[in-house]
């Protein structure tokens, strides 16, 4: 089947393939962008397919604590530029979505856009987002939102980068003091650093390992050197990859990255402060949002950025 400039550019910019490498693997797929994506990790030429997507547009990340630490909401709003990112008016207006999306039973961004603005009223959300846009001149869209809510304990919440991540850690727990409290915080801090996918191994989906042992012996295969080893050191190193693997996209599996002696597992820590403060505590999930992720980005400087607010 003809393979399409469009088709070449997705794959390139979700591989960091080069552009001959995404037309060959598309051709010998069939156009499957999934089976293309797997083809060049066999092949080596994707080794960046784990970043999930790149940091390509700005904006904010705002999170939003109820006052009795129950319930919580994360946002993200974007922008064109980093500088109106940075803009007062915008972070308001920002700050006056995340009190609309705590209380919003939508499900979704369509929804949400739908539903009453609650600070003016004969205004839908979307009606008042078209507002700032032409106030501040810049494409703006409410991108995500997600809620957490905890009965049994309380959600903590962490900003990095000035709003370029956010994090919000659901703690069950039936102490709640300062010892705990700066133990999810932490908990927080790691998952807006590292990025895990799950928070605990139960999360995985039945057939991920079976997808990426499939992956991993296919690579190992290609390779001139690691293919000619006995079959049983090519099991141990496909065994022992996927094993690393795991370790790194579960939070409860990770290494703290505080640990004293790099190897206590944030689970460990965890263990470590409930028995400390005779207390029992389930980190049961998070939600990490970082700004941009996936999007493409305009490549702008800031003196761009702020001559090009200056033209409007």
């Amino acid at each position: 089947m003809a393979i399409t400039a469009a088709q070449v550019k997705e794959l390139r910019e979700i591989t960091g393939a080069g552009m001959m490498d995404c037309k060959k693997a598309l051709g010998e797929t069939d156009g499957d962008l999934e089976k293309a994506i797997e083809y060049l990790r066999e092949n080596g030429k994707a080794a960046a397919q784990k970043k999930a997507g790149r940091i390509a547009a700005e904006g904010i990340v705002m999170l939003k604590v109820a006052d009795d630490e129950k319930k919580a909401v994360a946002v993200e709003v974007n922008s064109e530029t980093d500088f109106v990112a940075k803009n007062e008016k915008f972070r308001t207006y920002v700050a006056q979505v995340c009190e609309q999306a705590l209380e919003t039973e939508a499900s979704d961004i369509d929804a949400f856009l739908a539903e009453p603005w609650k600070f003016e009223e004969g205004k839908t959300v979307k009606d008042a987002l078209d507002s700032e846009i032409a106030i501040i001149g810049e494409n703006m869209h409410i991108r995500r939102f997600a809620q957490a809510a905890e009965e049994n304990g309380f959600i903590a919440a962490y900003t990095h980068m000035d709003g370029k991540i956010g994090v919000l850690v659901d703690v069950e727990t039936d102490v709640i003091n300062d010892a705990v409290k700066e133990m999810a915080k932490n908990i927080a801090m790691q998952a807006a650093a590292m990025r895990p996918t799950y928070c605990h191994s139960s999360e995985i989906p039945g057939d991920f390992i079976e997808k990426e042992t499939e992956i991993l012996r296919a690579t190992i295969m290609n390779d001139p050197v690691e293919s000619k080893k006995p079959e049983k050191v090519i099991e141990g190193m496909v065994k022992g990859r996927i094993n690393k693997e795991l370790k790194e996209i579960v939070l409860m599996d990770q290494v703290y990255v505080r640990a004293e002696d790099g190897k206590q597992t944030v689970q460990k820590y965890i263990d470590e402060v409930a028995k400390a403060n005779n207390a029992k505590v389930n980190v049961k999930s998070f939600v990490r949002f970082e700004t941009g992720e996936g999007l493409e980005k305009k490549n702008e400087d800031f003196a761009a950025e702020v001559a090009a607010q200056a033209a409007r």
